[in-house]
């Protein structure tokens, strides 16, 4: 079974991705990089926490309860559950994040 540390190190290098490519776009990118930044915040934080699988959704449950932000964070946290089952259900998506969610956007910046 994926441990949520995994699944959070190999999102965060398709943010990296994500961001390097945005920086291309020629339109105001202030709510892009609040939301990245939060998505970022959460990466690090579960990857440093690295709950264990059955726990994770309380983890998120309770890391948005902390959070100030507490809309956003409350977005971002449920995209990230999403994104954890979908790494239990969908096998080509949970090898792509144990080869660390490669990326052309990353081989480009």
């Amino acid at each position: 079974m994926l441990r949520p540390a995994r699944v959070c190190t190999a999102l965060l290098a398709a943010l990296d991705a994500s961001e390097g490519r945005s920086r291309a776009r020629k339109r105001d990118q202030t709510p892009d990089s609040i939301g990245l930044a939060i998505r970022r915040d959460l990466l690090e934080q579960a990857a440093r926490d690295d709950p264990k699988p059955d726990a994770f959704e309380q983890w998120l449950l309770d890391y948005v309860e902390a959070s100030t932000v507490t809309g956003a964070t409350r977005a971002i946290a449920r995209t990230l559950l999403d994104e954890w089952r979908l790494a239990h259900r969908m096998e080509s998506f949970a090898a792509w994040l144990e080869q660390g969610a490669p990326s052309e956007d990353a081989r480009a910046g």
